[in-house]
């Protein structure tokens, strides 16, 4: 199963970096994601693709017609209100963030929120009690395991890439973790983000093919947004991951639709036989 999940955020909502890292920076850059958001719905309904939308709380209170827009059409789940990384928080700071995304979600659109995905998939093993919580607020479905070594995360111990339950004290989560590749010894999401762009579009299918299995993919806005300026006073290493290959990316992205068929979270859902999935005590 091959499945495409995009998260929805500002060109500038860039993770660990100390000019990007609050609401009270956000206002002083340029407004790109109506834009952005036009690129994305032109190329699914060009594609005739399904996908599951993960929005920050911030871009459904400040562009609450953007939020409208996905939910007239597609899936909607959390990415958190204030994009900040979980392990950066305390259970409680958490539990008050993902609420408050939660219910800002439901209330403009009238819908059940039951996906989740935190940013930068900084879940890690000593954070589990997060899944505890996500269950409490009412997730189903968690998409933030990175089933490997992660800068922002990584849950080594989550094992081979597929999806699963996870149980922590009793309470159960299903897991469509991303999917990566070992290269190296580094773990690498090829059909998303940063990689998405770096590498030729010939890798990329020759590795789709191999992972016919399953396949988890996600976007973000700014990934096809060939135009967007550059944040200041990044380091050359976060320059050339947040702005290689951008001006091929939306081509890369249209063929890959073309090529493989993609659905969202829900329908996934139902393909799985959960009761022979692992699970995954924590």
């Amino acid at each position: 199963m091959n499945i495409l999940t995009f998260d929805v955020e500002e060109w500038f909502h860039l993770l660990d970096n100390s000019s990007t890292k609050s609401p009270s920076q956000w206002v002083n850059y340029e407004v790109r994601i109506h834009e952005n958001m036009d690129r994305i719905f032109r190329i699914l309904e060009d594609t005739n693709t399904k996908a599951t939308f993960f929005v920050i709380g911030w871009i459904v209170r400040t562009y609450p017609d953007v939020v409208k827009r996905i939910a007239e059409k597609y899936e909607i789940g959390s990415h958190t209100d204030k994009h900040q990384l979980v392990w950066q928080q305390t259970p409680e700071e958490f539990r008050q963030d993902a609420d408050k995304s939660i219910k800002r979600l439901q209330d403009i659109t009238g819908k059940e929120v039951k996906y989740f995905r935190a940013p930068g998939f900084s879940i890690r093993p000593s954070e589990s009690w997060a899944f505890e919580i996500l269950h409490d607020l009412g997730i189903e479905i968690d998409c933030s395991v990175f089933p490997g070594h992660h800068a922002h995360g990584g849950f080594p111990s989550y094992g081979k890439v597929e999806p699963a339950i996870i149980d922590v004290h009793g309470k159960l989560l299903k897991e469509f973790p991303i999917s990566c590749r070992e290269i190296g010894g580094s773990h690498i999401v090829y059909q998303g983000g940063g990689y998405f762009r770096l590498f030729p579009y010939t890798l990329i299918k020759k590795w789709a093919k191999q992972d016919k299995h399953y396949l988890l993919s996600y976007i973000h806005p700014r990934d096809l947004d060939a135009g967007q300026p550059m944040v200041p006073g990044l380091p050359l290493s976060r320059k050339f991951k947040s702005y290689v290959g951008l001006s091929g990316a939306e081509k890369k992205l249209r063929q890959f639709l073309t090529d493989f068929k993609f659905t969202d979270i829900g329908t996934a859902d139902k393909q799985v036989d959960w009761e022979k999935a692992r699970i995954i005590n924590l």
